[in-house]
């Protein structure tokens, strides 16, 4: 655990190398909403073990993707790759919101992204194109 905030626990984010040559100056982190409620913490894909809420700096602790069936909101695709602060840069980017949660609810800059050319370790599935 690198950060905690009364907002976010920030972690070492094990799939991502820094991007020397980025405008952005990503420092290799990414943080958690500590708030079960929010919406942040509602369409984020990842989680972590023990809860962000649970964790202190200096603490370990397991980040993943449990088995989540989610609704593609956007799609950017990028020619040159998006400089994200990472590397790889990405070439495309899926935004995401968990399948059962309405439009309605849903502020603009909502959702998880998923970079397709990430290392992270994610099975994606096609279950409808509805």
């Amino acid at each position: 655990m690198a950060h905690v905030s009364s907002f976010h626990a920030s972690v070492e984010w094990p799939w991502g190398e820094i991007d020397p040559e980025s405008g952005i100056g990503w420092n290799g982190r990414r943080a958690f909403a500590v708030s079960v409620g929010s919406i942040e913490r509602i369409t984020s894909l990842f989680r972590t073990e023990p809860e962000p809420s649970d964790l202190r700096v200096g603490d370990s602790c397991l980040v993943g993707v449990p088995e989540t069936l989610v609704r593609v909101i956007d799609i950017g695709r990028y020619d040159p790759p998006q400089d994200v602060g990472w590397l790889p840069r990405p070439h495309t980017m899926l935004v995401v919101v968990p399948a059962d949660l309405p439009d309605e609810s849903l502020p603009e800059d909502a959702g998880d992204t998923i970079d397709l050319e990430s290392a992270a370790p994610l099975t994606i599935e096609l279950v409808s194109r509805g």
